[in-house]
């Protein structure tokens, strides 16, 4: 396959307003996915709590390099942790017992060993989630589109088409309390949750066609075309992706270390 074309020239609007302050924003967005992609090797690979604790601990060490306000994530992780209650529920339920047996519910039984294997699958989630928060909130669509055209070398139909389909995120949600704030107007109030549900998702499909027939009729769907951001891998780069494999080889060292690597296949 051949490199794809980069253009010479470039007008002075086409670069995207980038928070520039942002250390993890100036990076090379597939040297944010490789860091990730390294970072949930051991959490992917192994069901302990050492593992998923190191993970937790570099990606708040992270936090003062990415553009997410610390605000923005603490909303999140609280989200997360009400989830991952409903989770170690579910998972203490249907685990096996083992360990001193805690409450019954019915014929539902907790133990110390259930509530236990409960409490890693929800660390697990947060472990899971959470650095892809802080790594890709900094990374602006635009410039992840460019490096997996150029970089990655992906068919510019599809890095097209998923850049549409992610600026058209914040227009749905718009969208959704438009149509929320017009039906309350005509008096029928909040309560019809699925009706405008299906308004939504009706509203939804006509506005992806007609993207998909002006992107094609402007010709995004050619088969050669030139891009006007180069991508570039800069020595910052290489010291993200390091950084993800060091604190990978950390939590199985450690993991493995105090002999709580439990490998999920085994």
């Amino acid at each position: 396959m051949s490199a794809p074309r980069v253009a010479l020239t470039m007008p002075a609007d086409a670069a995207p307003a980038l928070p520039r302050r942002a250390w993890l924003a100036r990076r090379n967005p597939l040297a944010v996915l490789g860091a990730a992609l390294l970072m949930a090797v051991p959490i992917v690979a192994s069901l302990d709590a050492v593992s998923s604790a190191v993970v937790l601990g570099a990606a708040l060490l992270a936090l003062p390099f990415s553009s997410v306000p610390p605000q923005r994530v603490a909303l999140f992780a609280g989200a997360l942790l009400f989830g991952g209650l409903l989770t170690v529920w579910g998972t203490a339920i249907i685990a096996p017992d083992s360990g001193a047996q805690l409450f019954s519910v019915g014929p539902y039984t907790v133990s110390a060993g259930s509530l236990g294997s409960g409490l890693l699958v929800a660390t697990r989630g947060l472990a899971m989630a959470l650095p892809t928060v802080v790594l890709f909130g900094s990374v602006d669509a635009t410039r992840l589109a460019d490096a997996l055209a150029v970089g990655a070398r992906l068919p510019a139909r599809f890095v097209l088409g998923a850049l549409g389909a992610l600026r058209l995120g914040g227009v749905l949600t718009e969208e959704w309390r438009v149509m929320s704030a017009a039906r309350r107007a005509r008096g029928l109030g909040g309560a019809h949750v699925f009706s405008t549900a299906f308004g939504f998702l009706v509203q939804a499909l006509r506005r992806g066609t007609r993207l998909a027939v002006t992107m094609d009729a402007k010709g995004f769907g050619g088969r050669s075309r030139s891009w006007a951001r180069p991508v570039r891998f800069t020595w910052g780069d290489a010291v993200l992706v390091a950084s993800g494999g060091a604190v990978a080889a950390l939590a199985v060292v450690l993991s493995v270390g105090v002999g709580a690597w439990n490998v999920v296949w085994s």
